[in-house]
């Protein structure tokens, strides 16, 4: 008996083979058991972008077809690529402007005179949930990739702000005060992506913000000054075992959890700047380590699909020190590019999750997919 691995044809290509029971290239290895479903991700690599780098045996490989619309969990067009969505003053007031990973292709999707932002994309890629005042007080929205379709989901006269969707794309997570006994007090609410079925996951009289989804799905990072400064909490998904990640005398806000789910990037002003900082998402938070290390203001990271870059907002052109800009790093800190060059502010950029995305460092095309073992 042996496994035969069955992935449905994508554009044609040929592009994986197994060896040893094992889906084998330097990106990813997953042992492979039987009558199982796995989700995974490959690289095409070359001009041609039609095959594998990957270790070959010619006594145990075996071709492996790849599609990416029918068993695979999400659709997407052939010259989808990764995008960052963020916010951005150029057009005079706060609009959801989403550009490609390089920079390029940038366009408004939301084009209205009220304030937009906070952008965050679903998990297949095809919409994008924000937070707008468009209806007099602050709401979560969603529109779909090209601003169209777009649908009030919270509709409550209290502010509802920071969306964050379930890897799922059945839940988004937010923080609101609608049940806090005053003004500036807010909990985390999860609902259901229509809007329905708004819960109260934290109940704390003191601040809490900004909820994050572990890419499993199974807890939330957020932010909370119960403790007395801002640190970075982690909780399961229901709201149960809230556990302090960062314990530091000065602030920490806005975690972003890495793609392996092993680490959150997070902000914190304890060198006496605000500063991309990186830890280990379990435990006590350890393995800290700065990333920017710049004068400047650097705030909101957000990981790329593949694990390899972090985007982030930044306050660091000499010429305009108060207007921040979109900015891309290796996880390590290196390779700095600078994305956005508009002389108003852009920030809290969101990557996107889409199942096609371009690397503009390498060209190399990375697709997301069900991978499907069978017994014969």
């Amino acid at each position: 008996m042996h496994q035969r691995l069955q992935l449905e044809r994508v554009l044609g290509f040929w592009i994986l083979e197994i060896e040893d029971g094992l889906l084998v290239d330097r990106f990813l290895s997953v042992p492979l058991r039987k009558s199982s479903c796995y989700l995974f991700c490959c690289r095409l690599e070359g001009k041609e972008g039609n095959k594998m780098h990957s270790k070959h045996n010619s006594a145990c490989s075996i071709p492996v077809r790849c599609l990416m619309m029918g068993l695979v969990l999400f659709m997407a067009d052939v010259r989808a690529h990764a995008q960052i969505a963020f916010t951005s003053f150029r057009d005079g007031n706060r609009e959801i402007y989403v550009m490609d990973a390089d920079g390029s292709n940038l366009r408004n999707l939301t084009r209205n005179p009220v304030l937009d932002y906070a952008p965050a994309w679903s998990p297949d890629g095809g919409q994008i949930a924000f937070t707008s005042d468009r209806d007099g007080n602050w709401e979560i929205y969603v529109m779909d990739a090209k601003g169209r379709n777009l649908r009030n989901l919270t509709k409550n006269a209290s502010t509802d702000d920071a969306p964050s969707w379930s890897p799922n794309g059945e839940h988004i997570a937010f923080a609101s005060n609608r049940d806090g006994p005053k003004k500036w007090t807010y909990d985390i609410y999860v609902m259901g992506a229509d809007g329905i079925n708004p819960r109260n996951l934290t109940r704390n009289p003191a601040v809490d913000g900004n909820p994050a989804w572990s890419p499993d799905g199974t807890r939330i990072a957020f932010e909370s000054d119960r403790d007395g400064n801002w640190e970075i909490y982690v909780m399961e998904a229901d709201g149960g075992n809230p556990q302090r990640r960062t314990k530091h005398i000065n602030h920490d806000l806005t975690a972003s959890w890495s793609p392996s789910g092993e680490h959150i990037a997070y902000v914190s002003v304890r060198g006496g700047n605000w500063e991309i900082y990186v830890m280990d998402a379990d435990g006590d938070g350890g393995n800290v380590r700065n990333l920017t290390n710049n004068p400047g203001l650097d705030t909101e990271p957000s990981w790329s699909p593949d694990g390899e870059r972090i985007a982030f907002a930044s306050k660091r052109r000499k010429q305009n020190p108060h207007d921040s800009d979109i900015y891309v790093m290796d996880t390590n800190g290196g390779n700095l590019q600078r994305l956005t060059k508009d002389p108003e502010s852009d920030y809290y950029p969101d990557w996107s999750r889409s199942v096609f995305a371009v690397s503009p460092a390498s060209k190399q095309l990375l697709m997301w997919g069900w991978l499907k073992s069978e017994s014969r």
